[in-house]
């Protein structure tokens, strides 16, 4: 049901995709990477993925809180892994499998903030595996030209028929030589530098 609300609101929206060349080559060389996104930016990122599915497998760190299984399976329908776990429940046993599947030159897509936030913080989850890897960080932003807000936590939006949904997915970006807490401000800075886009 919930792909259906999905595929329903896309038809009511114009995507517009800003793709890093450097992403582009990354993907056409079958390199891996740590893609990051807000997590109240969810509910069109498959469709980046999708676009991208028959040259690079894309896996999402998913939770083991209650929603987890239905998000599961929506990015199951769209051709994405799941794997689930989280900081505080399965963290080390996700972790070491996500690394795995970096290694196999497969791409690991976390939300910094999720599953509990606060809004727009940078948990630990994002740096330690894009170290622990050697892979860099790839930012993906999606804006509404107009959209309804909920009030939640993560401040969630769905896009009003007929705007424009923007993709901005920014230069990759290493985190190696940082320590946790710089390599956290980075990641946050990076995330944060596009303000509007329209």
């Amino acid at each position: 049901m919930l792909v259906g609300i999905i595929h329903f609101l896309a038809l009511f929206v114009r995507f517009e995709f800003r793709i890093s060349q450097k992403v582009l080559e990354k993907i056409k060389k079958n390199e891996p990477f740590v893609l990051a996104f807000w997590h109240g930016e969810l509910l069109f990122q498959p469709f980046l993925f999708q676009r991208y599915a028959d040259k690079k497998k894309f896996w999402v760190l998913i939770s083991k809180h209650f929603d987890g299984e239905i998000i599961s399976s929506v990015v199951r329908y769209f051709g994405i892994g799941a794997l689930r776990g989280s900081s505080s429940k399965g963290g080390i046993r996700v972790l070491y499998h996500a690394i795995k599947k970096i290694e196999n030159k497969e791409c690991v897509v976390i939300t910094p903030d999720g599953p509990r936030g606060p809004y727009h913080s940078v948990a630990d989850g994002v740096v330690l595996l894009a170290q622990k890897a050697s892979v860099p960080v790839v930012v993906s932003r999606v804006f509404y030209s107009n959209a309804w807000e909920f009030k939640s936590w993560d401040k969630f939006k769905i896009p009003k028929p007929f705007s424009k949904v923007v993709f901005i997915i920014k230069d990759p970006f290493f985190l190696e030589a940082l320590e946790l807490e710089a390599a956290k401000a980075l990641v946050k800075e990076r995330m944060e530098e596009d303000k509007c886009v329209f």
